[in-house]
């Protein structure tokens, strides 16, 4: 595995499981068992009926562009030669969004509620990244 220079996340004991579930490349967000809501960021309660009793459950990984934004900087110097790369946001089929990149698909051919999956990139021995490509 060659030397990972881009920023890595900061991973902390309340989202520590979603980065070891990520290692396994599995998608899971903490899921109430109360009201079923799933939700991202990790949280110590549920932020729809504020019930601490909630699981991490595996998520489809499916998802839709909800928007997106194309860097033509570089503002790290890990990100040098691949400029200009996307980072789009998904709102996923259960319910939460999240921010990530969009591969597999030109910049200028991102379209809202494109249909889009889940892969995992190993970026380091210790973290794997969710990133997204175009539903197949």
């Amino acid at each position: 595995m060659t030397e990972y220079k881009k920023p890595l996340p900061y991973i902390t004991d309340l989202s520590k499981p979603y980065w070891e579930f990520a290692k396994k490349h599995e998608l899971r967000m903490q899921q109430c068992n109360k009201c079923r809501n799933f939700w991202y960021p990790p949280s110590f309660v549920c932020p729809s009926c504020w019930s601490r009793d909630f699981q991490w459950a595996q998520l489809s990984g499916r998802g839709k562009v909800n928007s997106w934004v194309v860097f033509h900087r570089a503002y790290y110097p890990g990100f040098q030669d691949e400029v200009p790369y996307n980072v789009i946001e998904v709102q996923l089929d259960e319910g939460p969004r999240l921010m990530s990149n969009l591969v597999g698909v030109k910049n200028e051919d991102i379209r809202e509620n494109m249909p889009v999956e889940v892969f995992f990139e190993d970026v380091t021995h210790e973290v794997a990244l969710p990133k997204f490509r175009p539903r197949r």
